[in-house]
């Protein structure tokens, strides 16, 4: 017999991924993308325009219809040292909690001059994020001056074509600095596609934080804390997956902030499948052996090695099963992170199965 581990630790979400895999740039359509089919049986090399071959009639599709900030401003400190500012949330009309990049930490009472003319008074430190006042309402000040804050993997600057490109086609309410990337797969025509063939779709809002990309620094996946984020449900939403379950139907994530935000509602809502209405905090960590609520499959981007989100797909599609789906994904050249390909999955069911076993 094999025995069953359960104290996973960070090398177990660990992969090689050549440097020429990283999608650097969208491709010139949306829909374009490749599409891995990892759900159950073997393999298979898909086009995300065949999306609609793998969804059924009564089928729900749950999408994040956050928008991203212009997030990110660069500027000086009252001595003149250089500053780089990403903006994790607004907390007030003028104030907001951020990430501070300077060569010596900025002191509250300090003053920050952003962008050449902004006065940004420092209040002080809250966790790892500064609470800073804008001079001004501070969404309006953030979409005027600021910068569209491209992932730390992408080795260029943000240009034009991403002011439309990453941002998913229904993106409505800002608040992210980061896209739900697997919404940017999704053009007007795909979506009428899907619709026609009789797939409901129903929208969340999760505002992706900057801890989307921070690494896992515990080896021990017991230790580590995640990031919290805002997430809300609509009645709408709620009403939706009640009907799809009456019906029959699954509940599919379009990306893991979808499955994030359902999950968390629904451990909110204290009854199975259903999920709570409205805005609340979340910091859910899942990793295999949780059990799934509400999602039976998820449209997802290829995630980094050592990864949360790694973690995320791996409780949901089995640590063996997507470990094989990377390497296949790899050894055929799919683009991996935010401008790259997707993978459909579905939920294995058998929480167990999920965990890496020991010979």
């Amino acid at each position: 017999m094999t025995a069953i581990k359960t104290a996973l630790t960070l090398a177990d979400f660990d992969y090689a991924l050549p440097q020429r895999l990283i999608a650097q740039a969208p491709l010139a359509e949306r829909s374009a993308s490749r599409l891995l089919n990892a759900s159950a049986g073997p393999l298979c090399d898909l086009r995300i325009t065949d999306l609609p071959s793998l969804l059924q009639p009564g089928d729900l599709l749950v999408m994040n219809d956050s928008r991203v900030m212009h997030a990110r401003l660069q500027g000086v400190k009252a001595s003149g040292g250089q500053v780089e500012v990403l903006v994790e949330r607004i907390v007030g009309g003028a104030e907001v909690l951020a990430q501070v990049r300077a060569s010596k930490s900025p002191k509250p009472g300090t003053q920050l001059i952003l962008e050449g003319l902004l006065n940004v008074d420092v209040l002080g430190r809250e966790g790892e994020f500064y609470r800073l006042r804008l001079p001004g309402n501070a969404l309006d000040i953030i979409e005027t001056h600021g910068r569209l804050p491209l992932p730390p993997y992408i080795a260029r600057a943000a240009a034009m074509p991403d002011e439309t490109r990453y941002q998913t086609v229904y993106a409505n309410e800002t608040g992210s600095v980061a896209a739900p990337t697997a919404g940017l797969h999704f053009d007007e025509d795909l979506l009428k596609k899907i619709q026609a063939q009789g797939v409901a779709v129903a929208y969340v809002t999760l505002h992706v934080g900057a801890g989307t990309f921070q690494p896992v620094r515990t080896e021990a996946l017991a230790e580590h804390h995640m990031h919290t984020e805002r997430y809300t449900i609509p009645q709408a939403t709620a009403d939706a997956v009640a009907a799809t379950r009456a019906r029959g139907g699954r509940v599919v994530a379009v990306g893991t902030t979808s499955l994030r935000a359902l999950e968390s509602a629904a451990m909110s809502s204290g009854v199975l499948s259903a999920v709570k209405v409205g805005a609340g905090e979340t910091a859910i960590f899942i990793t295999p052996g949780y059990e799934f609520k509400v999602v039976d499959a998820l449209l997802t981007n290829f995630h980094l090695p050592k990864s949360t989100l790694l973690m995320l797909v791996s409780a949901f599609a089995g640590m063996k099963e997507i470990r094989q789906a990377y390497g296949h994904a790899i050894e055929q050249g799919y683009r991996f992170f935010s401008y790259g390909d997707a993978m459909w999955l579905t939920r294995k069911n058998n929480p167990q199965a999920n965990l890496k076993a020991n010979p």
